[in-house]
């Protein structure tokens, strides 16, 4: 499998769950993008301290 070339860092979906809370009354939808994103960026952070 290829390393992206962007690879999603935990700020970045912080960043974006933020701004999804802020447009849905502080809420963030449970599996949505957010969500993906988080385990991406778990995932990326995994692999880099290995």
């Amino acid at each position: 499998m290829n390393k992206p070339k962007n690879p999603v860092t935990t700020e970045a979906a912080a960043r974006v769950q933020s701004a999804e809370a802020k447009q849905n009354g502080g809420k963030v939808e449970k599996g949505g993008f957010v969500a993906r994103m988080q385990r991406a960026a778990d995932k990326t952070r995994s692999q880099n301290n290995k």
